[in-house]
């Protein structure tokens, strides 16, 4: 569906014959489970190799742990998939929850402000998230700034804000209205994994079913043509980019409960696996192609392999170096499988 829906964005006048379209969703739905036979594939060597690695236990651990990428991996391919880019969401994850903790806790500890109750940290810390991303929304849509440049900036000036009222130290003793989403459980499983879920499940339908999701394919894939059949382009970007920041400051909380701290580098350096997982994923930087679906695999792909590697006793200062060449491997085997590429 999104190669058909980027065609008519490319050229709205050109029909679409209904053998083309057959054909690429097809194309659409194989690209979406690319990677479920390596994921597959990697759990049944993983659970050959290590006994211990097939439980319930290790698979729990393995998706409670990723959930906060995983929600940054959905807010930067809706981003993506409407042609933008935010590097700035990795500091909004460690800025969102910082802020939350400076204005809850009690003074002396942390320089806590004690300004307002600690139930209202995560409202506090979702509506920072909506704000950076509406100053980002500004910036790029009304001032027509380029949304890397914004958002790298955006980046550095985030992260400098939360060193500045954390004093570069790390908050703890954090309320357990602010912990609660990265510590409790529901019907047996982390409440971080029903969240993720939850959210995957919205935006797979809302980009599928609905006009809105229509729309950001269309922007994504040709923002004059899709000017030109009605759609409001500047808003649908502007959106988009206010619930990355949510998403972004979502994460942030469930992280931060899970660590029952916020430290002043939270997130650093994590923005280049958020687009690993959704360029393996089928995302496209380029814009309008791609499906949280896909996005998910990814991530889990990238989480599963460093399980497994976890348990082979590889040391984590290799990590990056094994990140980036899964990375590359994976591009290329998609290159090859499936003829060129525009990621």
């Amino acid at each position: 569906m999104t190669d058909t829906l980027t065609v008519r964005a490319q050229d709205p006048k050109k029909p679409v014959s209904p053998g083309s379209r057959t054909r690429s969703i097809a194309i659409a739905r194989m690209r979406d489970f690319a990677l479920v036979p390596l994921i597959i594939a990697i759990i049944i060597v993983g659970s050959v190799l290590y006994p211990a690695f097939a439980t319930r236990a290790t698979f729990q651990d393995l998706l409670s742990n990723m959930a906060w990428i995983a929600l940054l991996v959905v807010a930067e391919s809706l981003i993506l998939i409407s042609g933008k880019m935010d590097l700035s969401l990795e500091s909004t994850v460690g800025l969102a929850p910082g802020i939350a903790a400076w204005l809850t806790l009690p003074k002396g500890i942390n320089h806590g402000l004690d300004l307002v109750p600690g139930f209202w940290a995560i409202p506090i810390a979702l509506a920072v998230g909506v704000a950076i991303g509406a100053i980002n929304g500004f910036l790029i849509v009304r001032l027509r700034i380029n949304a890397f440049i914004v958002t790298l900036g955006m980046l550095i000036t985030l992260r400098g804000v939360l060193t500045g009222v954390s004093h570069g130290q790390t908050f703890f003793g954090l309320t357990g209205s602010q912990m609660y989403l990265g510590s409790a459980t529901w019907l047996g499983i982390p409440a971080s994994i029903w969240v993720v879920l939850i959210v995957f499940a919205i935006g797979i339908f809302v980009l599928a079913k609905t006009r809105v999701g229509r729309s950001l394919y269309a922007v994504g894939g040709n923002v004059d043509a899709a000017r030109a059949s009605g759609i409001g382009t500047d808003r649908v970007v502007w959106v988009v980019l206010v619930i990355g920041g949510l998403l972004a400051a979502l994460a942030g909380i469930i992280e931060s409960g899970n660590l029952a701290s916020v430290t002043s580098n939270m997130g650093s350096g994590r923005i280049f696996d958020v687009f690993a997982a959704a360029v393996i994923g089928g995302i496209s930087l380029n814009g309008g192609k791609g499906s949280l679906f896909g996005a998910f695999t990814g991530v889990l792909l990238l989480n599963l392999i460093f399980k497994v590697l976890t348990f082979a006793g590889v040391p984590n200062q290799w990590f990056d170096f094994l990140n980036g060449a899964v990375i590359l491997v994976v591009l290329v085997g998609q290159r090859i499988v499936g003829g060129r590429t525009d990621q």
